[in-house]
């Protein structure tokens, strides 16, 4: 015969699939011993579930550090409220004028007034000579 009777004489017989996916099933790989330590960096993140600050009683930020006992916004328990030069704005923030203001107010109006002291004139009663 002078052509090929078969086309796939010539070549490699091709694996059945079957075969194939049988082989695949049966076989299992083990996985490689892992010489890795625990990851340090993003995968360790996701575990740090305890909160280092609270609210401060004075300030009401959650910047209050519990195992140090400080509050990185306004220096609670030091006696005096923590500021910086450098920090120019923060100190415009929370400097004299900011809030409420409740007792200068009423200095401001006792300076516009010269710092009267004493009964008012209308409640001392009738003038007795």
């Amino acid at each position: 015969m002078h052509g090929p009777s078969n086309s796939n004489e010539g070549c490699a017989q091709s694996p059945d699939l079957g075969q194939v996916s049988r082989r695949l099933a049966t076989t299992t790989r083990q996985p490689a011993p892992s010489t890795e330590l625990p990851a340090k960096g993003t995968s360790s993140f996701g575990k740090r579930h305890n909160k280092t600050h609270t609210l401060c009683r004075r300030c009401g930020k959650r910047s209050f550090h519990i195992q140090k006992s400080t509050c990185a916004n306004c220096g609670y328990p030091a006696a005096k409220t923590r500021k910086f030069n450098w920090g120019e704005k923060a100190k415009r923030r929370k400097t004299t004028g900011s809030g409420r203001l409740r007792s200068l107010r009423d200095v401001h109006r006792r300076f516009l007034n010269g710092f009267q002291t004493g009964t008012p004139k209308g409640a001392r009663g009738p003038v007795t000579n």
